[in-house]
């Protein structure tokens, strides 16, 4: 027997890159209703708000005027980068090209950071008036505590608050079309425990067989786990009907925050789209440098479109 022939045993090596698990796409971005090409730090857009028709109630009567209002809001914009470098040595003892590979985690951490822009437009403050330096957030009239269907305890997202989430739109005259919710698989999962969404007496939940819930109740479903938490707890919460200010139910900081909106509530301002390149760099004794930038920014047009349903955690 040749007990050296384990010196001449071949190890073989991939020359593909297996990029571990994440979020490679956007999920929110591209479902903004409207995309804008900025360039510029900021850009400001107009609005019109909502007029009543008046009565005429005599012959010959004077023209009363309406008195139109208008606003105006302003959209910033944010520059991001990516960047990485790739030494000469280093690309000698590989066997794959480190910069493609690179480059494609660098779309993936831009995609990401799309979703994190939209959400945080979503949620956040929006400045208003001539110049801007006016602070809205968005109010708690416009966010929803997940309750369970008696109505006395904070819940995870189910059938009852899913509508009270849909009559707060349909009270607020948002269009039916194009609404979507963004909300855990946390959240995901409660649904699908839930008798009533899996009912087909009850409802027609598309690829429900796939573990998803693609539409219901005129709502698209997103699933994101880069939401936020509350910061800090709620002790004005109603379990009743999901509202804040009047009841004295507490809810606990770290409770998720998702959020539901029409896609017209929403400006995307875009500045430059995503562009990598590779390029030598002199002073790093010419490795390569992979980078990746974009100018994006995103705008809540209206808070009545956009509603934040917080649940448990």
């Amino acid at each position: 027997m040749a007990s050296t022939i384990s010196t001449s045993m071949v190890n073989t090596f991939s020359s593909n890159v297996y990029h571990l698990s994440q979020q490679k796409d956007s999920r929110i971005w591209s479902l903004f209703g409207r995309k804008e090409t900025v360039r510029a730090e900021e850009a400001y857009f107009d609005t019109m708000g909502t007029t009543e028709a008046m009565e005429k109630l005599s012959r010959n009567a004077d023209t009363t005027y309406v008195d139109v209002p208008y606003n105006r809001r302003r959209l910033t914009m944010r520059d991001y980068f990516w960047a990485t470098l790739v030494d000469k040595e280093d690309k000698l003892r590989l066997i794959h090209s480190p910069e493609s590979e690179q480059a494609k985690a660098a779309r993936f951490a831009m995609s990401r950071k799309m979703d994190d822009i939209a959400i945080a437009a979503l949620l956040g403050t929006v400045y208003t008036g001539k110049t801007g330096a006016t602070p809205i957030v968005l109010p708690d009239s416009q966010k929803l505590i997940a309750h369970n269907e008696a109505g006395n305890a904070f819940d995870h997202f189910n059938i009852s608050t899913l509508r009270d989430l849909k009559l707060k739109f349909d009270q607020n005259e948002v269009e039916d079309d194009n609404r979507h919710i963004i909300m855990s698989s946390v959240e995901i999962s409660a649904l699908l425990r839930d008798d009533k969404m899996t009912n087909s007496d009850y409802a027609a939940v598309k690829a429900l067989v796939h573990g998803e819930i693609n539409t219901f109740m005129g709502f698209n479903f997103i699933r994101s786990e880069r939401l936020p938490v509350l910061t800090s707890a709620i002790t004005t919460a109603d379990f009743t009907d999901g509202s804040i200010g009047d009841g004295a139910g507490v809810v606990a900081a770290g409770s998720r925050r998702n959020v539901a909106f029409a896609s017209s509530a929403m400006i995307a301002g875009i500045g430059a789209d995503a562009t990598a390149r590779v390029t030598e760099m002199p002073n790093k004794h010419y490795a390569n440098q992979v980078y990746m930038s974009m100018t994006l920014g995103a705008m809540r047009m209206e808070e009545v479109k956009v509603v934040e349903i917080i649940t448990k955690a």
